[in-house]
């Protein structure tokens, strides 16, 4: 890249020289879309290298188009010759393998696609990020609603809806807010949003990071090129983030202390009688009542308190925020109700694919009112916080799928009802006879879905169809 940037952008080089693209997902081929169109490939782009992994019928379709723009596509292709001025990886790319490492040693820099689209967006762009092991795209999606309530020209992108170049190339938003994962903060370089958001830090994607110092470190680098110009919001009552809040503290950055409780700090959004506040400084804002949102749960009130002072960073008004915390919905597969059979509820929180989401959903319900389903396609974590939880919450468990055995042995010797069954419409059918009027029926498994099931939005969708089809028995 030469040293020259373009005027009126983040930190654009006016060239940016010989560009290598890792992989050909969703995050890959919009990068390469973007230096074929936005750019021009013999002029501000020198060169395209694209190396795509495995062959698949649309990535073959996609490297045809690049190529007849000039670009050079290589499938399996694991080592590089030549050099780099720019490589950007696709998410999916842990850094700690071997197809990475190479790429970087040939690279000068090697960068996230939501870097590159920072870097490209115009100056005066504001940009939140969302990150943490749960409560991401709830997080993303109520701060975007907050900011259009504000009618802000805002759109939410990165792992919703559209990647963060495609959004950028578009032009048509002043606000991004990105939900970024660790895979993608892992490369960043001098990102710097106006206001971050660190939800919680739990053991996950272990086997991208290799450790869990790895994955913390990740998830905190979305603070790292941020100082006093800049909000990081933070959940202090994680401990995850507890660890890593003093590096936080060390950018610079303005720290809002996000709590179930007022921490004191000057800067802080809690629950105070039961009412979100805010306080900015020495400005002090009530919001709503907890009893008004519909996202249920403790760890929702986090979510919204997060989402409201970041979108009030980004330029929303009080009462902007207001009405879009009282106007938010639940997200489909997160505590989303399903419908109600006899006088028992049914609420899909398949995208509970670890034990952290899973007690997050627990704290939801009152003491002996719900049925949980939990099981699916194991992640082999500790479940003794799992137990215990459902203890003091649940009516019964049903353990189901190939962590059904697992999960029914962590329950010997415990007092709560708890049942095994081979499958999920089994386990929904069991809770049915378990369940009483009033209880609610909670799908929140503590897995992936990958035993039966292509996805969680697969498992939740069959879920709410199975529940329908027996509200539908039921009435006749």
């Amino acid at each position: 890249m030469t040293g020259e940037m373009i005027v009126g952008r983040k930190r654009a080089a006016r060239n940016l020289g010989d560009v290598l693209i890792l992989g050909l997902g969703k995050s890959g081929r919009a990068a390469a879309r973007y230096c074929l169109e936005a750019r021009h490939l013999g002029e501000d782009v020198a060169s395209l290298t694209i190396a795509a992994g495995e062959q698949n019928d649309g990535a073959l379709e996609f490297a045809q188009y690049c190529e007849s723009r000039g670009a050079k596509v290589y499938f399996d292709l694991y080592t590089f010759e030549g050099h780099y001025d720019l490589c950007i990886a696709s998410p999916g790319i842990s850094q700690f393998s071997r197809f990475y490492e190479n790429a970087s040693h040939v690279s000068e820099e090697i960068i996230s696609e939501v870097e590159f689209a920072w870097r490209e967006s115009a100056q005066d762009s504001r940009w939140v990020a969302v990150t943490g092991t749960n409560g991401k795209t709830t997080t993303t999606t109520l701060t975007t609603h907050i900011l259009k309530a504000a009618h802000e020209r805002v759109e939410a992108v990165g792992n919703i809806g559209n990647t963060c170049i495609e959004a950028v190339a578009q032009g048509e938003s002043d606000v991004y807010v990105a939900e970024t994962s660790s895979f993608q903060l892992a490369s960043m370089k001098y990102f710097a949003p106006q206001a971050a958001i660190l939800l919680n830090i739990t053991p996950d994607h272990l086997y991208w990071h290799m450790t869990y110092e790895n994955y913390a470190e990740a998830k905190a680098r979305v603070f790292a090129n941020m100082n006093e110009g800049n909000l990081a919001v933070v959940n202090v009552d994680d401990e995850g983030v507890q660890e890593v809040l003093p590096q936080i503290r060390q950018t610079g950055a303005r720290v809002c202390e996000v709590s179930l409780e007022d921490s004191g700090a000057s800067w802080a959004a809690f629950c105070a009688n039961g009412i979100l506040t805010l306080r900015r400084g020495g400005e002090e804002f009530s919001l709503v009542h907890r009893d008004g949102l519909a996202i249920k749960g403790d760890h929702n009130v986090i979510n919204a308190l997060c989402a409201a002072a970041a979108a009030m960073e980004a330029g929303a008004s009080a009462d902007a925020v207001r009405e879009g915390l009282r106007s938010f919905r639940p997200l489909e597969h997160r505590l989303e109700p399903c419908g109600q059979i006899d006088g028992v509820n049914f609420v899909n929180d398949s995208k509970a694919t670890n034990v952290d989401a899973t007690l997050k959903a627990l704290s939801a319900y009152p003491k002996g009112r719900a049925v949980f389903l939990l099981g699916g396609h194991d992640k082999g974590t500790e479940l003794d916080d799992l137990v215990k939880a459902a203890e003091e919450t649940c009516r019964a468990v049903v353990c189901f799928g190939a962590a059904g055995e697992r999960f029914m042995k962590a329950f010997e010797g415990s007092s709560l009802t708890h049942v095994q069954t081979a499958h999920m419409e089994d386990a929904l059918d069991e809770a049915i006879s378990i369940a009483q009027p009033g209880d609610s029926v909670v799908l929140s498994p503590a897995c992936a879905s990958f035993d039966e099931f292509d996805s969680f939005e697969h498992r939740g969708r069959v879920f709410k169809h199975l529940v329908a089809f027996r509200a539908q028995r039921a009435e006749r």
